[in-house]
């Protein structure tokens, strides 16, 4: 299944249903009044949030909805029936916006969470609403109203307890895959993950977290750069961010530049995310035998001030000490 995160869409509630004109014909009745009914309304749009969705893959291929209008009134004072509402499921997460205002309409974390995107017409009034003692055959109605209609932005940021960044192949899928039931692509090529993963971590008191593993950034990420800032949205509704940088004697790069690199792209992107809660993440330390990009790293975090944790997730060191961390961080989240 493609992950898919943003869509634009046109809604349109239904219109209203028109007023009836019509008078009585009753035999022995000479002068019947007035007796049309009103219109009925229109269908509101309603976009709804269901846990049973994941993207918003089926928005590229249906852009434009329409609610029905009302039935139209007929005679003997007859209303028209009002037009069923269109609802429009989305996965949990998604954000809806107008795209003319940039207004945001509804923040839909919840399962069954709605907001009503536009709202249907009234229907008209028929002529029996018209009738006086000085207009006894009113010979109109009052006409029905138009259903709102508008363009629409969807965005879908995937809710997760705890994030992990860094630059390509930095261990975030195969971290992931260790650490929960998650199974994402991996390969020693860089940008293997296009698309975010969520795992869940199962801990031993019956909780449990989300954690979402955001595809590779490089420095120049927020120029468009690789992948560019395309799933940073992803990260915004984590509690926790976790940066991981590759230790091992493979590399040859500055590991304290690796992490500068990523963080400022973090905060080119968003300056709100630099409030969040993060810790540093040596990754691959059974392969950093000559250890000196793991002191260069550990040396840094300990002068700022930076929680600072080195793991394998090939042979599972510091790994339980990395999940116990995040248990205790996120209660007092």
């Amino acid at each position: 299944m493609k992950f898919i995160d943003y869509a634009k869409i046109f809604v349109k509630a239904g219109d209203g249903g028109r007023g009836c004109v019509s008078f009585r014909r009753e035999k022995y009745v000479p002068k019947g009044g007035p007796d049309g009914g009103d219109g009925g309304k229109g269908g509101d749009v309603i976009i709804m949030a269901s846990q049973d969705l994941h993207t918003l893959l089926d928005f590229r291929y249906k852009r434009i909805y329409k609610a029905k209008r009302g039935e139209h009134g007929k005679g003997s004072n007859k209303k028209g029936k009002d037009a069923e509402d269109l609802i429009i499921p989305v996965p949990v997460g998604t954000i809806v916006k107008d795209a003319d205002s940039g207004e945001i309409l509804g923040d839909l974390t919840e399962n069954y969470q709605s907001v009503v995107v536009a709202k249907g017409g009234k229907g008209g009034l028929g002529n029996a609403h018209f009738a006086t003692p000085t207009r006894q055959t009113p010979k109109f109605a009052l006409p029905e109203q138009k259903g709102q209609e508008r363009t629409l932005i969807l965005e879908l940021k995937l809710l997760a307890d705890v994030g992990l960044v860094g630059l390509p192949n930095a261990g975030k899928s195969t971290l992931i895959s260790v650490i929960s039931t998650a199974k994402p692509k991996i390969a020693d090529y860089p940008f293997t993950t296009l698309t975010p993963n969520l795992g869940v971590v199962k801990l031993d008191d019956f909780r449990s977290f989300v954690v979402a593993d955001i595809p590779g950034l490089i420095e120049g990420a927020h120029k468009g750069i690789g992948l560019g800032t395309e799933f940073l949205r992803h990260v915004e509704r984590t509690k926790i961010l976790l940066h991981l940088v590759d230790i091992s004697d493979s590399m040859t790069s500055d590991p304290v530049k690796d992490f500068k690199d990523i963080r400022n792209e973090l905060l080119m992107y968003n300056q709100e995310l630099g409030q969040k809660m993060f810790c540093v993440i040596g990754t691959k330390s059974d392969i950093a035998t000559k250890g000196t990009r793991l002191k260069r790293l550990q040396e840094y975090c300990e002068k700022e001030g930076i929680v600072f944790m080195p793991i394998s997730s090939a042979t599972g060191s510091g790994i339980n000490e990395l999940i116990n961390y995040l248990s205790i961080a996120l209660i007092q989240k």
